[in-house]
């Protein structure tokens, strides 16, 4: 397996929509643990294939014993109601450092197909229906902080241009490479969502 560099803001494939899967074979299927080993040893919950370079509409999962990929997913709001357990801090791998509130539909259905092209089919609520959306935001080629509002979205841009969010990108790419290897460059558990 493979652990490979997390894209950051800034790289274009984290804004670029994912084009589908269509070849459903063992490169998949080594993509898919490739993804989940990275997600595993950054500790996120939740890994897109862009945030790797991949501009695949594939992406993987581990929250609360539900772990596993999906390709080409689909999205149906069930429940627009968010309440207040669901206003969690969100977070991102590809924005390191940048955590707000950010209230999301509590309920959905995802559809789309596992590495052997079989259909997946799962209603999720609260982390796990919040890392469903955050995930198919990334194969949408947009960020979390893409949906802040007011005071938030004004704070989440003041740290985005402050030089010292360059400085802990490069800080935290470089406690990656220190734990993981020389798979990650230098300058390419939570409470919170991480993906």
């Amino acid at each position: 397996m493979t652990v490979h560099a997390i894209r950051t803001v800034g790289d274009p494939v984290l804004r670029t929509a994912a084009e589908p899967v269509t070849v459903f074979d063992s490169s998949l299927a080594s993509l898919a643990r490739d993804m989940h080993e990275t997600m595993n040893k950054v500790n996120g919950v939740g890994l897109a294939g862009p945030q790797i370079g991949i501009s695949k509409r594939i992406f993987t999962y581990n929250i609360d014993g539900h772990q596993g990929t999906v390709c080409n997913p689909v999205l149906e709001i069930l429940d627009e109601e968010t309440i207040e357990d669901d206003r969690t801090i969100e977070g991102c791998l590809s924005v390191p450092g940048i955590q707000m509130p950010l209230a999301r539909p509590r309920k959905v259905r995802l559809t789309g197909v596992d590495v052997t092209g079989e259909e997946v089919e799962i209603i999720a609520e609260g982390l796990l229906a919040r890392c469903f959306q955050h995930e198919t935001d990334h194969l949408n080629g947009r960020l979390f902080i893409d949906r802040l509002t007011g005071d938030d979205r004004r704070r989440a841009q003041q740290q985005l241009r402050h030089k010292a969010f360059q400085s802990n990108v490069d800080h935290v790419q470089d406690q990656r490479a220190a734990t993981i290897g020389s798979a990650f460059s230098n300058k390419t558990g939570n409470s919170f969502l991480r993906s």
